[in-house]
Parts: structure tokens; sequence; C-alpha cells
């Protein structure tokens, strides 16, 4: 079993699609094994996202991230990352393919509705970012 994270963005909890979100992500068979819904501040939206800091879109990016509640979830299935990015939908919902989340619940490339990890190593470090020890949540 493969895990990763997944977070669904303040533009979709403010659409109040959270719930729908979930109950696709338990449709497409993933187990969510952590789930918690939090604020960041800005601080913590910068070292979220430390890899986009030379990015022209960080500073939006960290304002919207850090603009309202958001869903962090653990979920794990089989092929959990490219299942997840697959069902998520490229990252501009106008191009996403129709049935994805983000064609359905997206605003903008930046007000996307969710974020997906890319790859392992990128999934355990995201985890561990949301996910300390005190969280009990399972290590990878």
């Amino acid at each position: 079993m493969e895990k990763t994270l997944a977070i669904i963005k303040p533009d979709a909890v403010k659409k109040k699609a959270a719930g729908k979100i979930i109950q696709r992500i338990e449709d497409e068979g993933f187990t969510i094994t952590g789930l918690k819904m939090l604020s960041l501040t800005k601080e913590e939206a910068e070292g979220f996202y430390v890899v986009h800091k030379e990015r022209p879109f960080y500073s939006s990016l960290t304002d919207f991230m850090s603009s309202g509640k958001i869903v962090v979830m653990q979920l794990e299935r089989e092929d959990a990352i490219s299942h997840w990015r697959k069902t998520m939908g490229v990252t501009d919902p106008a191009l996403a393919e129709p049935g994805t989340i983000r064609r359905e619940f997206g605003f903008s490339i930046e007000t996307n509705a969710t974020h997906g990890s890319d790859a392992p190593e990128t999934a355990a470090w995201e985890l561990s970012y949301f996910y300390k020890d005190k969280d009990a949540i399972e290590k990878l």
C-alpha cells in the first residue's frame, strides 16, 4: 500500500465542497488514515511550499493557502500517488478532464480545490509536515 497527502484547499472548503470531495476519495478506493481541518499561517504555508520559493506565484499561492481553512488527509491505497493525481485532474481546472475534482470544484490554476503529492519522496516530506509524532499517524 502506498500513502499520499491530499489537501482540500480554502476555495473548496469555502464552497462547501469538502464533504463531496471526501466522498469521492472514498469512492475511488482510498482509505483515509489521517484527517484534520486547520488554518495555515502565512509562514506555515511558505514552509510547506518552500519548493516553489523562486517561482513568481509563490507569494500569491502562500497568501491563498493561508486565507482560510483547509482539510489535510493521509490517503492510502495501491498506487495512491498516481491515482490521486488522476482523480484530481491537471492543475488548470479549465484543462482538466471532465469528472475530475479540479474540473468540478476548481476556479483557476491557483484556486483549484485540491493538492496532492507528486512522488513518494514528496509524499513522505509533505505528510511529515502535517503529521508529527504527536498526531499518532502511522510512520511511512
